[in-house]
């Protein structure tokens, strides 16, 4: 059996304590004893300290007078314990905040109060750093414009933050998150757009994202952080509709000018053709071997005009928005043939300068070879009015050193009009121009994340220059 643990090994038990006491008289509150730690932390020895008061060894505040000192000791004898924040001050005047509980202890001899301090200015430090972080996250959390909603496997809402609970109604906390989902499922993982509402209010469009949280066993499940993207879907509503009106305007541009070929070419091989018929008919009652040759002209020229009017065809089926990559040479050769008929009608010279190489670009090719016609009609209507020596277009192609695909079309006439409003749909240098084309141009250019600009040609008339990105 083992022996019984003697007085001395209580006083031995004392003084290995990290806690410091100090033991008071009940009566007079004098300092009878203190332990090793204490004698430590304070700079004095048990006899030093015995007939220290109060002031001597606190802080000097109010808060740690003697007359508070003798008032906590006294409720520790009244009730047998009390605790208390105190701030005791060394021998060398240094100062530690502690947290000190005061305990009546009945001793065989007399009554005394054993206070046992520790320190605890560094947990005082890291409270008061805690609190200041979670006021600040708290602020920042309020002020966001994203809401944070976290979610259970039953889709309740567990947790909300102030910016949620702004954009949602006050009843989301512990709602069923389902409720706010209109004509959607609930967020499960990962990105997306949806549209949320509390009951009866008008759904917004939010963008959000979802991933699985678990922080200890306090908050668990789905967090969605979302923000409101109305004004952003709205607008991009709005865009579609305005390319949709734009791919409208261009195309029916389009079929204006393919209307003014066919009227000015068709009409020339289809009246001849007619000529020659008559002229045939005529011959037929006199015998005249004539009549073969006037027949087979007509067969040409009408053979002619059908080859117009398939040229035709196959242009407007492609009027389709389709964009894929293709060569901008082939699209300005394509478009060649209808700008030589603008050209003849008002004896203009076009010369086309290609590149050899291909210039790949990505793009819906009615679209741009509808720029392309823009651009060179307008220039050959500008030369239209110049001395008849002096009408020629340039067309021309190259790689940019940005590694783009650029066109140029240079005429010499009487070049641009001051200020820089030529692609806003007011400019025209026409009698009865409307500026659409030139505005229709820079919409369709910008849109294919191109540009497009005019510059003075040296030392008269105007460069009309559009760039596209490479296309791969």
């Amino acid at each position: 059996m083992s022996s019984p643990v003697e007085p001395a090994d209580f006083r031995v038990m004392m003084q290995s304590l990290k806690y410091c006491v100090l033991l008071h008289d009940a009566r007079t509150y004098e300092i009878l004893w203190a332990n090793r730690a204490a004698c430590e932390l304070l700079g004095w020895s048990v006899d030093e300290l015995k007939p220290l008061k109060a002031p001597d060894m606190s802080k000097n505040a109010r808060q740690y007078s003697r007359e508070l000192g003798h008032r906590w000791l006294g409720r520790a004898v009244e009730d047998g314990v009390s605790a208390t924040e105190w701030c005791y001050r060394s021998k060398t005047g240094e100062e530690t905040l502690t947290e000190a509980i005061a305990i009546r202890v009945d001793l065989p001899g007399r009554t005394a109060v054993m206070v046992q301090f520790r320190d605890i200015a560094e947990e005082k430090a890291v409270r008061r750093d805690l609190f200041r972080t979670e006021s600040r996250l708290r602020t920042f959390l309020g002020s966001l414009a994203e809401g944070i909603v976290v979610l259970d496997d039953g889709d309740r809402v567990v947790f909300a933050s102030e910016s949620a609970v702004r954009l949602l109604g006050d009843g989301l906390r512990g709602a069923d998150f389902a409720d706010y989902c209109h004509a959607g499922p609930v967020p499960a993982a990962g990105e997306g757009r949806y549209r949320f509402a509390a009951p009866g209010d008008e759904p917004r469009w939010y963008a959000s994202t979802c991933q699985h949280i678990e922080i200890e066993s306090d908050l668990r499940g789905r967090m969605l952080l979302f923000y409101d993207i109305t004004d952003r879907v709205r607008a991009e509503e709005e865009h579609r509709r305005e390319t949709q009106h734009l791919d409208h305007l261009a195309r029916y541009n389009a079929m204006g000018d393919m209307a003014m070929a066919i009227a000015h070419e068709v009409s020339q091989p289809l009246a001849a053709a007619y000529n020659f018929v008559e002229g045939a008919r005529g011959r037929l009652d006199a015998g005249d071997t004539s009549v073969a040759f006037g027949l087979d002209s007509a067969a040409r020229q009408i053979e002619r005009a059908r080859r117009i009017l398939g040229s035709l065809r196959s242009y407007v089926g492609r009027l389709e928005p389709s964009e894929r990559l293709t060569d901008l040479g082939a699209i300005v050769r394509d478009c060649a043939y209808f700008i030589e008929l603008r050209a003849q009608e008002h004896s203009v010279a076009v010369a086309l300068d290609l590149t050899a190489e291909p210039l790949p670009v990505r793009c819906e090719n009615v679209l741009i070879g509808q720029v392309v016609m823009n651009l060179a009609f307008n220039a050959v209507d500008e030369m239209a009015r110049c001395p008849l020596a002096e009408r020629r277009v340039r067309i021309a192609t190259r790689l940019t050193a940005d590694g783009d695909a650029e066109l140029t079309v240079t005429d010499w006439g009487n070049g641009l009009p001051p200020g820089d409003r030529i692609f806003d749909g007011v400019f025209t240098s026409k009698e009865n121009g409307s500026g659409i084309g030139l505005a229709l141009s820079h919409r369709i250019i910008t849109r294919h994340g191109g540009r497009i600009d005019a510059t003075p040609n040296r030392p008269h008339g105007a460069v009309f220059r559009f760039t596209l990105p490479a296309g791969a």
